[in-house]
This record gives C-alpha cells, sequence and structure tokens, in this order.
C-alpha cells in the first residue's frame, strides 16, 4: 500500500510548478512596507517622474542594469572607454523582440518621461556632453561628484552612476573606475511584461556578447529576473551532487547493516529503511504539488530532516530486533520490536510534529519557513506511517528468511556446517552461518555480537568513555566546546543579504560583488513621501520643522522644505531669514547625506489656486562598510519619526520590503518552535515514568542549540530563514537521538551509574553511530555544490549532526556518571515473606529406581 500511495502521488510531481516570486518567499508577509509601497505607487506613478531615476532605486516592474568596468582599473570617463560604453548603450536600446506581427524595441517598452522620451541614467547625458566637449577640444566641461551639472543648467546626481571615484579640489572628478547605467521597461499588462522579460533575457546575451568583442573590459549584467533565476539555478546545479549523496548513503546504509554471518546479516533493511524515508518524501511532494503547493530551492533541505529522522527509527527497529530472542517466532520477535523501538520514535515523530506544525501556521511571518515547515509535517506523517508498515512488514520478511536459516542476500537456504565442509573456500565464506544447535546451552553469547558497530562498542568505547582517567579530559573538552560557543552567541548576525540563497556562480553574486566594491560609498536612495496637503510656507509649520530637527539632526527631509518653499515661489507668508538660515545650518550638522531632490504633485483649485496634494523627497545617505546596519537603523529612525510628527510622511526603499521586521520575522518559527517543545516536554513529564528524563532532555536541548548557533556564526553563517529552519530540526534531532539514551539510563535500577551508562550505550549506542554515519557521509556531497544556500544549509546540518554526536557518545555518558539520578536509593527491599517455589524434581537412575529431591530455597 505504501508503495501504491507513492507512485500514485509521486507521479503528480512531474508537472510540480515552480515559485517565480522570490519576494513573495522571503519578505515578511505581513510588512508595513508593503503597505507604504502601495501608497507610494498610488500617489506617484513611474511614470509621472519629473526627474531622472537613479540606478539604484529600484522601481517597480522590470529592468536592465549593467556595470562596466575594467580588468586593469583604467579610467572609465577616458576617450576610448567614453566611446565604449556610448556604443553598448546604443546596443542596447537597439534589442529587438520578435514577437507576431510586431519587433519591439526599447522605444516601445521603456518608461517615458514628460517629454514622451524614454527615461534614461543622467550619466548617459554626461557622457554624451563629455564627448562634445572632446569633439570641439572644449576644456571647460567638468565632472563633479556626486553632483554634477549639465549644459541645460540641471543638477543630477551621479553616485550610483561612477564608481570607485578619484577627486581633484571642489570634487571634480579624476577618474572614475566603473560606470553603472540602468534601463526601466513598461509592465503594465500580462503582453507588456512578456515582452519585457524577454528584452531582459536578450540584454544580458547582447552583454555578454558585446564583453567578448571588448576582452579589456567587464561587464555585470543584472535584470530584475536575474534573483529569481539564480534562486531557482541551486536546484539545477545540485541534482549530480544529490545523486552522489544518495548513492553513498544507499552503500553505507547497506554496510552497517551486515555482518559475516550471512543468516543475521540484513543488507536489505538498510536499503528498504532508505527507501521507506523515499517513498514518504515522495507521497508528501505529490500532495504538495496536488494542492497547488510550488517548488522553490528551499525544499532541497527536506530531504535530509527525513533522512535523519527516518533512518534513525528504523535502525533503531534493526538494533531491537538484534536484542530478541532467536527462538521466538517471528510474530513475537516483532511485537517486542514494537513495544521497544516504535514508543520512542512515536513521542519524537510527535515532537517533529508540533514544532514544525508551529512553524507552519499562520504565525510565520516568512512564506518559505511556512511553506518548509508544512512539507515537512506532511514528510514526516507519512514517514511514520510508512515504518509501521512498509518498513515493519519488510522487518518480517526478513525475519521468516532467518528463521528459516536462508541467505539474507541470496535468500537461499544455508547448509549445514558438515555439508559446507566439501564446498570450495569461497563459497565456505559467502555462507558462514552460525547454527542454533552450534551453541552449548551453557553459552549465553548473543549471536549478533559478532556485528562490527555492537561489538566495537561493547568490548572498547564503553569501558574507555567511563573510565575516570577519561572523564576530566572530557568535562574540560566540554568547557571549552561552551567558550567557543559563548563567543560565537555574543557575534550573531542577521542575514537579509538576498545573495545568500543564490548559486555562487550566477549574475547576482558578481553584480553585488562590483556594486558593494564601487558603488558602496552612498546608500541606496530613500523616498521621503509627505501624504497631506499642508502650508509649507505656514509658520507653524515651519515651528514643528525646527522641534524636530534639535532631535534629529541626521534625518535630512527638513531641508527639503527650503526646496518647496522656492519652487511654489510664494509672494507672501515667506518665512524670516533668520528661519532659513537656522533650518540649512541644523542640516549642515549631518554631513552624513550626499543629496536631495524633491518631486510634487500639484492640483489647481477652482479659483486657479495651487494646492499641494503630496511631495516626495529622495534623500541618500554616506555610508561605511556596515550600511545595510546603518539602513535599518535608518529607517527605525524615520519611522518613529513618523508617528510623532505632526506632518503625515512615510519612507520607502524597495529593499525595505525584506529588511522590514525581518529578524522578528526570520526569529519567530524558532521561538515558537522552542516554546513548544519545552512545554511539551514539562507537561509530559508528569506522564513519563521519570521527571528527570525530560530535564535532562531539556538541557541537553539547550546546550546543543547553543552550541550550534554559536559555532555556525564562528562559520561565517548568519541568522536568515535557512538557517533558522536548520535550528528547529536541531531540536527534533537532539531528541531524536538523545531521548532513548537518557530514557534507558534513568529507568534503570539497581547496578551504578556507570553500569547502565554502558547499558544504555550498548542498547541505543549502535542505531545512533550507524544513522550518523550514513547523515554525515549524505551530507558531504552537499558541501560541493556551488551556492550559497546549500553552503548554509550543509553547513547547519553538519553542525547539529556533530554537536548531538557528541553530546550522545562523550558529554552525556561522563556526565551521567556523577549527576543524578542515584541508582543505590532505587534497590528494592525484597521481601523476606516471599519464597521461590520450585517443583520436585523426579530422577530416574539406572536401574529404574526413583529419586525424589525435594529444593526449598529460602
Amino acid at each position: 500500500a505504501p508503495v501504491l500511495i507513492s507512485i500514485l502521488l509521486g507521479a503528480s510531481f512531474s508537472r510540480y510548478q515552480v515559485e517565480e516570486s522570490v519576494e513573495h518567499l522571503l519578505a515578511p508577509a505581513h510588512s508595513l512596507a508593503k503597505i507604504e509601497r502601495s501608497l507610494v505607487n498610488s500617489l506617484f506613478p513611474v511614470n509621472r517622474s519629473k526627474h531622472r531615476l537613479y540606478s539604484d532605486l529600484q522601481t517597480p516592474g522590470r529592468y536592465g542594469r549593467v556595470i562596466i568596468t575594467s580588468f586593469r582599473k583604467a579610467n572609465m570617463l577616458d576617450q576610448h572607454h567614453t566611446d565604449l560604453i556610448l556604443k553598448l548603450h546604443s546596443a542596447v536600446t537597439r534589442i529587438q523582440v520578435q514577437r507576431p506581427g510586431f519587433n519591439y524595441t526599447f522605444a516601445h517598452i521603456c518608461i517615458l518621461n514628460n517629454d514622451k522620451t524614454c527615461i534614461v541614467d543622467d550619466i548617459v547625458h554626461v557622457l554624451e556632453e563629455l564627448k562634445a566637449a572632446r569633439s570641439s577640444n572644449r576644456t571647460n566641461f567638468a565632472i563633479t561628484y556626486p553632483i554634477t551639472h549639465l549644459k541645460d543648467g540641471r543638477e543630477v546626481y551621479n553616485g550610483h552612476q561612477l564608481g570607485g571615484v578619484t577627486v581633484h579640489s571642489k570634487d571634480r572628478v579624476k577618474s572614475a573606475e566603473a560606470v553603472q547605467l540602468t534601463y526601466y521597461l513598461q509592465a503594465i499588462n500580462s503582453l507588456n511584461d512578456m515582452v519585457a522579460e524577454k528584452w531582459e533575457s536578450i540584454f544580458c546575451d547582447t552583454v555578454e556578447l558585446f564583453q567578448k568583442s571588448n576582452r579589456r573590459v567587464k561587464m555585470y549584467p543584472f535584470t530584475s529576473s536575474s534573483l529569481k533565476e539564480d534562486f531557482q539555478k541551486t536546484s539545477r546545479v545540485s541534482e549530480r551532487y544529490l545523486i552522489t549523496s544518495l548513492v553513498l548513503v544507499v552503500t553505507l546504509a547497506i554496510l552497517c547493516c551486515s555482518m559475516q554471518d550471512c543468516v543475521r546479516s540484513k543488507p536489505w533493511l538498510g536499503l528498504l529503511g532508505l527507501l521507506t524515508v523515499t517513498l514518504a518524501t515522495l507521497t508528501a511532494a505529490g500532495i504538495i504539488n496536488l494542492t497547488g503547493g510550488k517548488y522553490n530551492s528551499t525544499f532541497l533541505g527536506i530531504p535530509f530532516i527525513m533522512l535523519g529522522h527516518g533512518l534513525y527509527g528504523t535502525f533503531e527497529m534493526l538494533s531491537s530486533w538484534r536484542k530478541t530472542r532467536e527462538d521466538q517466532h517471528v510474530k513475537e520477535r516483532t511485537a517486542a520490536v514494537f513495544a521497544d523501538s516504535m514508543l520512542s520514535f512515536s513521542l519524537t515523530t510527535a515532537m517533529y510534529l508540533v514544532t514544525f506544525g508551529i512553524g507552519a501556521s499562520p504565525f510565520t511571518n516568512i512564506e518559505a519557513a511556512r511553506i518548509f515547515c508544512c512539507n515537512s509535517c506532511i514528510a514526516i506523517f507519512f514517514n511514520y506511517l510508512y515504518v509501521l508498515s512498509f518498513y515493519g512488514s519488510s522487518l518480517v520478511f526478513t525475519g521468516y528468511i532467518e528463521n528459516n536459516y536462508q541467505h539474507s542476500i541470496f535468500c537461499r537456504k544455508v547448509p549445514k556446517p558438515e555439508v559446507l565442509q566439501e564446498k570450495p573456500a569461497w563459497y565456505r565464506f559467502l555462507l558462514t552461518a552460525k547454527f542454533s544447535e552450534d551453541t552449548a546451552d551453557s553459552e549465553e553469547t548473543n549471536t549478533y555480537e559478532s556485528h562490527l558497530l555492537v561489538w566495537f562498542l561493547k568490548r572498547y568505547y564503553c569501558d574507555w568513555i567511563t573510565n575516570t582517567y577519561v572523564k576530566p579530559f572530557v568535562v574540560l573538552f566540554y568547557l571549552v566546546y561552551i567558550s567557543f560557543a559563548l563567543m560565537g552567541y555574543l557575534q550573531v548576525s542577521e542575514g537579509s543579504d538576498l545573495s545568500n540563497i543564490v548559486a555562487t556562480a550566477t549574475r547576482t553574486i558578481e553584480y553585488t560583488t562590483a556594486q558593494q566594491k564601487y558603488f558602496s560609498n552612498y546608500s541606496p536612495v530613500i523616498g521621503v513621501y509627505i501624504y497631506e496637503s499642508i502650508e509649507y510656507w505656514n509658520t507653524s509649520v515651519q515651528e514643528d520643522v525646527l522641534e524636530y530637527t534639535k532631535g534629529f539632526v541626521r534625518i535630512s527631509w527638513f531641508e527639503s522644505y527650503l526646496n518647496y518653499l522656492r519652487k511654489l515661489n510664494i509672494s507672501t507668508g515667506l518665512p524670516k531669514k533668520n528661519f532659513t538660515d537656522m533650518l540649512r545650518n541644523s542640516f549642515l550638522k549631518a554631513p552624513q547625506f550626499a543629496h536631495f531632490t524633491e518631486d510634487i504633485i500639484f492640483s489647481k483649485k477652482y479659483n486657479n489656486e495651487v494646492d499641494v496634494v503630496a511631495s516626495r523627497m529622495f534623500l541618500v545617505a554616506k555610508t561605511m562598510e556596515t550600511k545595510r546596519e546603518e539602513l535599518y537603523d535608518l529607517l527605525e529612525t524615520l519611522r518613529k519619526l513618523s508617528l510623532t510628527s505632526k506632518v503625515k510622511f512615510i519612507v520607502f526603499n524597495p529593499s525595505f520590503v525584506y529588511m522590514d521586521r525581518y529578524a522578528s520575522s526570520v526569529g519567530a518559527p524558532l521561538q515558537n518552535s522552542c516554546i513548544s517543545a519545552l512545554f511539551l516536554l514539562f507537561f509530559s513529564a508528569f506522564l513519563v515514568a521519570d521527571s528527570l528524563i525530560n530535564v535532562w532532555l531539556t538541557l541537553t536541548v539547550a546546550s546543543v542549540e547553543f552550541g550550534v548557533i554559536g559555532f555556525m556564526t564562528l562559520w561565517k553563517v548568519e541568522l536568515d530563514c535557512i538557517s533558522v529552519l536548520c535550528l528547529i530540526y536541531g531540536i527534533n534531532y537532539t531528541i531524536d537521538n538523545c531521548a532513548p539514551l537518557l530514557s534507558t539510563f534513568v529507568l534503570g535500577k539497581e547496578f551504578t551509574r556507570t553500569k547502565w551508562v554502558k547499558n544504555a550505550l550498548e542498547v541505543h549506542g549502535v542505531a545512533i553511530l550507524q544513522s550518523y554515519l550514513c547523515y554525515i557521509v549524505g551530507l558531504i556531497p552537499l558541501a560541493a555544490v556551488p551556492s550559497n544556500l546549500t553552503r548554509t544549509l550543509f553547513r547547519c546540518l553538519f553542525l547539529i549532526a556533530l554537536v548531538t554526536f557528541f553530546h550522545c557518545f562523550a558529554i552525556l555518558p561522563v556526565i551521567l556518571t556523577f549527576l543524578p539520578p542515584s541508582k543505590k536509593k532505587r534497590k528494592e527491599k525484597k521481601n523476606p515473606e516471599n519464597r521461590e517455589e520450585i517443583e520436585c524434581v523426579e530422577m530416574v537412575d539406572m536401574d529404574s529406581t526413583r529419586v525424589v529431591d525435594q529444593i526449598t530455597t529460602v
């Protein structure tokens, strides 16, 4: 039944859909920036702009962008490179998109200015004037930075269009190492959007072809579709690495379940355990696809989550099978296996469903995290059902094969030793087995002890880790672990940079690297939008301005009031000169800002008077290396000011959609999952046999999560959507591996702590070790995938597995030997009145004389 269900549901996955919108996945769903963007678009549509657009201001719709630089750091403003850039500009504007009945050019789909001409970057006009000045041998034309003047008197900003600038006195540009051009496209309907998307693809091909013919320059093209394409490219570049991972896991799973004894070896169960996980994942994928879900590259982490949980459950069942008596019937042995292993597996599965279920709830503000958790819940649920049914049935079949003394691989009857001695050596080697009659009744050795991992743990490791001389070094090592984890924990940073989730050798990474290198002197353009009609010339408004400039000298939108006053040119009610001077002096105290411009929407009243409906201004701030943190602080400061100011305004930049409340949004699934896990552990403490199990489990989970967060920070992994999902999984992975160990130790009675530590390792250590080895081998190929997303995935999952393994096999076995619970207090006092009843034994000697011996036990 599981196989048929997986085939039926998984077949639908052949027609899966890919999620197109990266913003829908990675931007906070409930974001104030999205509301502000809607208001901005309604007040100031792009095609109504009265100024030249900045290259760093992403407008709604589509665009093409290119950075031109030189390998030898040449001056891009010299005659050769100027002609080259203008030649490229000409080639871009001549791009044609062929559609049935019409060929679209840039002029057909560009954003138009008020004079019905295409809006292009001002740097193009600057280069054209520079070329004309050289042609006429004029030497009086000079480019200033970051603000320059054109021959028509316009003041234009080039801070985001010239990079790597060296200036003379008075900001005159001596040289520039990079030039950035942007071409904005319309996307007002489906046909227009389709043509613009095709134009972007041809744009990238045109730039790359142009570079091939001009190898001395380096060009970095980028479009509005580049981020989406590079995000989904991770899936394509990961295919062969995932296949390699699957082959390695299959090989190691078979080896981990194999023994020299050909009857008791279980190689097929290792393969079938992996097949169980695969069927469950395929079923979940089919359900998601049939319910309208769309695929995205974050789903690459789901198979590894299933691998860690599913394989441990199957190996634990196999470990329980080894503890059963061989003289029992298969049904009795199977019942013992389910009674021994499925209780803990059911509880850990329930924990997975709760923690990931909280992540899949509407409380999660990041859509990628919500979808990931939802898919994980479905896959884990079906994995539990398939382990019960599919793998349980497989265990029964192999049990009958073992009872019939059939070969574990070829399923043929194994001959008796006396028959086997007559066969060749290679034949005897393949059919080596120990029969039950070969073992005397006095021998109580377990036939499965010849398994390599069982033998290693029982004979060597358990005695070594509990040795008195080893314990101090383990404790010292744990203190070092905590110290480094704390050092990393104090340096945790939020990863809201979208380049962290795309493939490495892509346009997004190359363009972002070039932009940070050449254009990081100034922050992205921040728009300040006043969405009410106010009297800018009113004295009370001026007083409000002065009031807020005292507390927020850094907020420069007040300077724009002077521009408004000049632009409105109102003859009456102008502010006094001292007010203007005070305002300008207040602004000059804030050197962080480089440039401002303004735009106003007018409406005429019935008496021909002009009213200001809304107004906006753009500010550009000087930034340092930490410009993202500075931009976030600026956003928060402006937001607070907008709430207290009497003037109603909002601030917006396209990057705010991803930055707005990102820290709280991305951390919410982890916080909710931690709270739910702690609540379940606390609540179940009243239901389990001993509450100390949950106390130790809580402390272990906290120690593992703390260490993983600290070490992933030291390994240059930021706290983003992918790492948070891995941390949620880390809670469950720790409980998966540590809960059986702790429960076996805590519930053990009599003997000593050391004895029960050894017993817990012998009972559960093999399953933990087998699943850990398969898991690590499966992760290793992921490290070679050329993608930042898989790099984060590998580092987080590797740390989770390593730290959990360290706790299971080193920290807990040592700490539990000298911390509660004490085993001496658990000894049950025997009742002296209870006596053991033994039947009379009737013995018959050789001459048929009956002798009755009454045995009395005291």
